[in-house]
């Protein structure tokens, strides 16, 4: 695999890596317990992945200019 393919193949992971946890993911993770800062886990997961989106979203932006 060359370089450019690779990264290609990175971003490509990392923008369908939060959709994926927040559509996919959350069937299994459907729990009330363990409480997470007082939140149910699920609601928990939803937060946690909401936050890291725009950091997948701004590790893209630089493998992108790196590229």
């Amino acid at each position: 695999m060359t370089r450019v393919r690779r990264a290609a193949a990175v971003r490509i992971v990392l923008a369908a890596t939060p959709a994926l946890m927040l559509s996919v993911g959350v069937p299994f993770v459907n729990r009330i317990e363990p409480r997470i800062f007082g939140l149910p886990f699920i609601m928990a997961w939803i937060i946690v992945w909401t936050l890291l989106t725009p950091v997948c979203l701004s590790a893209i932006d630089r493998l992108q200019r790196r590229s």
